[in-house]
C-alpha cells in the first residue's frame, strides 16, 4: 500500500477536518442532547426531526443548499462577509461548517439515548444533598453518560471521514485546501488511476471496520456492566 505526496496531504486534512468537527460536535451537541432528552413541550419532535435529517437527507442536497446560502447572494455569504470572514464556500470553513450540520445526527442520538438512560433518580438524590443544576449535570450526568459520549465522538469521527457529497458541493476538490481522503479516491478514478484509488479505498475500508468493531465492543461491555 503506497500513498502518494497528494494522497498524504488529502489524509492530513482529512484527520484535521474529522478532529476538529468531532470537538464543535460534542460542545454543540451536548446542550442539545441534553435538552431533548429533559423537555416536554411541543418543539420536541420537530427539533428532533431537524437534527435527524440528514440520515435521510441526500448529502448533495444539504451541500447545495449551504453552498447557496454562503454564496455571495445568500444570507450567510452576506452575513460571513459583513463580519470580515469572507467566503466560506471552497475554505476549511465551509468544509467544517456543512461537516457538523452533517454528522449532528451521529453526535445528537448517542449522547440523548445516555442522558435519557440515566433517568430521573440520581439527579432526585444530587438535589437532596444541596447539589445545583451545573454541579448535578457535571458531577453526576457526564460520568453516568460517559458511554454515549464515547459513542458520540467515534461515530461523528468516523462520520466526517467517510463524507463525500456535502465536502464535495461546499468545498470543492482543491489540494491542500479542501481535498479529502473521499474526493482525492474520486480523482483517482476519474484519472483512471486505480492503484492509488485501491490504497486509499482499503484503508477507508479497514479503518471503517475498526470503528464498528468497536463500537460493538464497547455495547457489549456496556451491556455487561448495565447488567
Amino acid at each position: 500500500m503506497v500513498f502518494t505526496q497528494e494522497d498524504l496531504q488529502a489524509i492530513w486534512l482529512t484527520l484535521k477536518l474529522a478532529t476538529a468537527t468531532t470537538a464543535l460536535l460534542l460542545v454543540l451537541a451536548t446542550p442539545l442532547a441534553w435538552w431533548l432528552a429533559r423537555t416536554q413541550t411541543r418543539w420536541r419532535g420537530p427539533v428532533s426531526a431537524l437534527v435527524a435529517l440528514p440520515l435521510v437527507l441526500p448529502p448533495t442536497v444539504l451541500g447545495f443548499y449551504l453552498l447557496v446560502a454562503f454564496g455571495p447572494q445568500g444570507w450567510g455569504g452576506q452575513l460571513t462577509q459583513a463580519l470580515g470572514l469572507g467566503l466560506l464556500p471552497f475554505t476549511f470553513g465551509g468544509l467544517l461548517l456543512g461537516s457538523v450540520l452533517y454528522s449532528l445526527p451521529f453526535a445528537v442520538q448517542p449522547l440523548q439515548h445516555a442522558f435519557e438512560g440515566v433517568g430521573r433518580r440520581p439527579l432526585e438524590v444530587a438535589a437532596t444533598l444541596r447539589a445545583g443544576p451545573l454541579d448535578s449535570f457535571v458531577h453526576v450526568v457526564l460520568p453516568l453518560a460517559r458511554g454515549g459520549f464515547v459513542q458520540a465522538a467515534v461515530l461523528s469521527f468516523a462520520h466526517t471521514v467517510g463524507e463525500f457529497g456535502v465536502v464535495l458541493m461546499i468545498g470543492g476538490n482543491i489540494p491542500q485546501q479542501t481535498r479529502v481522503v473521499s474526493t482525492q479516491i474520486y480523482g483517482h478514478v476519474e484519472a483512471l488511476e486505480y492503484t492509488q484509488a485501491h490504497s486509499l479505498a482499503a484503508a477507508m475500508l479497514a479503518f471503517s471496520f475498526v470503528v464498528l468493531l468497536s463500537l460493538a465492543l464497547l455495547n457489549r461491555r456496556s451491556a455487561r456492566v448495565l447488567g
